[in-house]
C-alpha cells in the first residue's frame, strides 16, 4: 500500500484528538498513522478509520520513516522534537506559537497563501485560531479592493483554552446555579497571577498582558496577519475576550478597504464564492452565524456584513469558525493536503 506515514504529536489533546478525525477525511493517501503524546499518555488507544492505535511516548526517534507530522503539544515539546522529525526527514506542521514568527518558517492558510508553503525547510507553522478564519474571510475582500485597515474583537470558546478549562466553566455553571462554592484555577490565563470564573462571564484577557496594554493573543493576530498578507503596512488592532462557549469563535471585524467600487452586494459575492467561506447573511430573516452552529463544521462562516455609517471606505461584519476544526486541526490537515496536491512530499510504496 503506498502512501504517507503521518505523525500526530499530541494525540489525546483537544486538538490532537480532531487531528486524528480530520485525517480519516484527507483528501491524500495514508499508510500509517503514528500517535504520539506524552509518557504518560502512552499505551491508551484511540481509534483511526475503526482500527485501533497504541498511542506512545514522544522521542526524537519516533520520527523515523515519518512523511508528516503534524504538532499540537505545546511549544516546548515542538522546540524540542520538530528539528528532530525535521532531522529524520518529517515536514513538520506545527499548530503552536513555537515557529509562527520566524522568518524562516511560512505561516500557512491555503485558502489565503498556499504557495508560501513552496518555501518550507522542514517547518510550516499554523497561524493563531483567531487569526485563521478572520484570513479567511478578508483575502477575497483584500484581493478585489485591498485593505488599509482592521480592527476586530474576538469572542472566542473556552475549549482554546483546554480540555481542563471546559470543564472548569461547566462545573462553576453547575454549582453557580446550585449556589454552591466554585474555583476558578486556570482563566483568563493559567500564568498570571489571578484567576476569575468564566461561566456567566466575559473576560477581556486571553494569554499574559504586555507592556502597551495589549495581550500576547492580540499581538499573535497582528503580527500574524501582517505576515500571512505579507504586508507591514496594513494597520490592524485587536481586542480578545473569553466568553463562556465550548466550540468556535466568533469576531465583530472592521475594514477600511482601499479601492473603490465596494458595497455590500459586491463583499457579499466574493465571500459566496471564496473558498472555505459559507455567507450566511440575511437579517431580515435573522440569518447570521453563531458559534453552536459552526460547532463540529470546517468551513469559516461570514455574516452581518453592513456599511459604516460614517466611514466611505468601511465595513463592518460578523466572523464564526470551529476553533478546533479550521482554527487548528482542519487547517493543519489542509496544509499536508496542499504538500500532496503540490508534490513537496513523496508517496512512498
Amino acid at each position: 500500500m503506498s502512501g504517507y506515514t503521518i505523525a500526530v504529536v499530541g494525540a489525546t489533546g483537544a486538538v490532537g484528538t480532531k487531528m486524528i478525525q480530520m485525517l480519516e477525511q484527507a483528501s491524500f493517501p495514508i499508510k500509517e498513522v503514528k500517535l504520539l503524546a506524552s509518557k504518560r499518555s502512552a499505551g491508551k488507544k484511540a481509534l483511526f478509520n475503526g482500527k485501533e492505535i497504541e498511542i506512545q511516548e514522544t522521542t526524537a526517534d519516533s520520527f523515523e520513516n515519518v512523511d508528516i507530522a503534524l504538532f499540537s503539544a505545546g511549544g516546548s515539546i515542538s522546540k524540542q522534537f520538530a528539528p528532530e522529525a525535521v532531522k529524520r526527514g518529517a515536514v513538520v506542521i506545527d499548530n503552536t506559537s513555537a515557529y509562527r514568527m520566524d522568518t524562516e518558517v511560512p505561516l500557512v492558510v491555503p485558502e489565503v497563501n498556499e504557495e508560501a508553503i513552496r518555501s518550507h525547510k522542514g517547518i510550516i507553522a499554523n497561524p493563531n485560531c483567531s487569526t485563521i478564519q478572520m484570513m479567511v474571510a478578508l483575502e477575497p475582500i483584500r484581493k478585489q479592493y485591498g485593505l488599509d485597515r482592521i480592527i476586530v474583537s474576538t469572542y472566542q470558546a473556552v475549549s482554546g483554552a483546554g480540555v481542563s478549562a471546559v470543564k472548569e466553566m461547566k462545573d462553576q455553571a453547575k454549582n453557580m446555579l446550585n449556589n454552591e462554592p466554585f474555583e476558578a484555577a486556570i482563566l483568563p490565563s493559567g500564568g498570571d497571577k489571578k484567576h476569575f470564573p468564566i461561566a456567566f462571564n466575559a473576560l477581556p484577557q486571553i494569554d499574559l498582558f504586555t507592556e502597551d496594554g495589549y495581550t500576547f493573543e492580540e499581538l499573535k493576530m497582528i503580527n500574524e496577519t501582517k505576515k500571512i498578507m505579507s504586508d507591514d503596512k496594513i494597520k490592524i488592532s485587536a481586542t480578545c475576550v473569553r466568553i463562556p462557549v465550548v466550540s468556535g469563535h466568533a469576531e465583530s471585524v472592521y475594514i477600511e478597504v482601499k479601492e473603490e467600487g465596494a458595497s455590500v452586494a459586491s463583499i457579499q459575492d466574493l465571500l459566496r464564492n471564496a473558498p472555505g467561506v459559507e455567507l450566511q447573511d440575511d437579517p431580515a430573516n435573522q440569518i447570521y452565524p453563531t458559534p453552536l452552529d459552526a460547532a463540529g463544521k470546517k468551513e469559516t462562516f461570514v455574516g452581518r456584513i453592513r456599511k459604516d455609517r460614517d466611514q466611505e471606505n468601511g465595513y463592518h461584519m460578523w466572523v464564526v469558525s470551529d476553533n478546533l476544526l479550521k482554527g487548528a486541526a482542519w487547517n493543519s490537515v489542509q496544509i499536508a493536503e496542499s504538500l500532496y496536491k503540490l508534490g513537496l512530499v513523496e508517496v512512498k510504496d
